[in-house]
């Protein structure tokens, strides 16, 4: 049976919140907890290592389900900067818009933001999946290293920019594209990746419709004649 476990943070503080989360949850039978009233607190259900459904019920601040491993994290709102930075495993669902940075140095786990992220999302992702069905702004997946964003709307400028082996699909138009980074055919094995993936997200988008974004490797290696100009 679920057992369902709630915290109002009109009552309690973020502090007790997390300290449940990490030493009294794991082992417990609970398998749900909901979080009301988060009023934009920043730190909420961060370092998670247990698999759990955590619900927050309203926007939320900085570094929400940071680091998360196993659980899966929906807060019914908006989210500061930074939501699921240095993501290990499990799952985050932003039912509404996200600030910079979403997803950083994420190493696994999936990223969802249903409406649109604002600039350097993705930035130094590091396996991760990225998922936002709106727009995503400047300089997103800077210098991200391995992993998929998939950006159902637009792009804003330097998309990609000291790109590695990490892979974009866009549905939109792109501003720009960042140093060494590079559009490429979409393949057939693409298409197929990508409706497995919107499919997961939740997110309803025509596969067929992207652009694929990689590196063109020139970064790589320093090149002494090339005098830092790529």
């Amino acid at each position: 049976m679920s057992e369902l476990m709630e915290f109002d943070l009109s009552r309690v503080s973020v502090r007790e919140l997390n300290r449940y989360l990490h030493a009294d949850l794991p082992g417990s039978g609970v398998d749900r907890v909901r979080i009301s009233n988060p009023s934009g607190l920043h730190s909420l259900a961060v370092g998670l290592d247990c698999e759990v459904e955590i619900e927050i019920a309203g926007h939320a601040g900085y570094f929400i389900a940071g680091m998360n491993k196993l659980a899966k994290v929906t807060v019914e709102g908006n989210v500061g900067w930074s939501v699921g930075e240095n993501m290990m495993s499990g799952e985050v669902i932003v039912r509404g818009h996200a600030s910079e940075s979403a997803g950083a140095s994420a190493r696994g786990g999936l990223l969802v933001i249903d409406g649109d992220a604002s600039s350097r999302c993705g930035i130094s992702l590091k396996g991760g999946r990225v998922v936002v069905a709106g727009d995503v702004g400047h300089f997103s997946a800077f210098m991200a290293q391995a992993g998929t964003m998939v950006v159902c709307g637009n792009a804003g400028a330097n998309l990609g920019d000291s790109l590695y082996e990490a892979v974009l699909y866009v549905g939109g138009a792109i501003d720009s594209l960042g140093a060494d980074a590079r559009e490429e055919p979409l393949e057939a094995s693409d298409v197929e990746l990508l409706k497995g993936l919107l499919g997961e997200a939740g997110v309803e988008a025509n596969a067929e419709n992207f652009r694929r974004v990689a590196s063109s490797r020139s970064l790589y290696h320093w090149n002494s004649e090339a005098h830092q100009e790529y």
